[in-house]
């Protein structure tokens, strides 16, 4: 079973791509899904004592603890201590299930993928990439979003054209959706036909 890798930047379009990887039949394990269900299972008591007044009914407060994030960016140490070793495990469970179900290859979607040491874990990365002012557009327009988060996000993500240079295949979803979507088709044919990465980076 082939483990695909796929990451990108904030705003790169990582998401949209990894719901064509499942569009297109393959089983894809979302780690920010996976930390979102944590938020709301085994990661609340945990993260309720390193960061008091983060739970509120039940769950973690994202908010509250992005609040106490951006007030000591140090403490994001405390918290991946927390978050990470449960996400590696909820991953593994997920490869182990899609082997047994004898699936040729698999999807693990890892927003932070070179910084955690993930590509490890996989036999070929995809890098989700586009123009940094396309990039920039799309993030500043989310909602909530303010120049400060996201100079404070892009700080704590390897930059783009260290990515580029690490991929096995790239994506850019600048030239639009529907070339992107061809060459997710691309990358999993060149995949099956046991090509395991591309020679020229951009």
């Amino acid at each position: 079973m082939i483990v695909i890798g796929l990451t990108g930047s904030i705003g790169m379009g990582k998401s949209t791509t990894a719901r064509m990887f499942a569009e297109a039949g393959l089983a894809v394990n979302d780690a920010d899904a996976v930390v979102h269900d944590l938020y709301r299972s085994e990661a609340v008591e945990p993260i309720g004592k390193a960061f008091p007044g983060s739970i509120a009914d039940g769950s973690v407060d994202r908010q509250e603890l992005a609040r106490q994030l951006a007030a000591d960016p140090s403490r994001f140490k405390d918290l991946e201590a927390i978050v990470h070793p449960l996400v590696r495990q909820r991953e593994a469970q997920f490869v182990q299930a899609r082997q047994a179900a004898g699936d040729d290859m698999i999807v693990l979607d890892i927003p932070l993928l070179f910084e955690v040491g993930g590509e490890k874990r996989v036999d070929v990365v995809v890098v989700v990439t586009c123009d940094p002012r396309i990039q920039r557009e799309r993030v500043l327009a989310r909602p909530g979003m303010t120049v400060e988060k996201f100079e404070l996000i892009l700080a704590r993500q390897v930059p783009d054209q260290v990515k580029r240079r690490k991929a096995d295949f790239l994506i850019d979803t600048g030239e639009g959706m529907e070339a992107a979507r061809s060459r997710v088709d691309e990358i999993i044919a060149a995949l099956r036909a046991g090509r395991k990465s591309e020679t020229s980076h951009a």
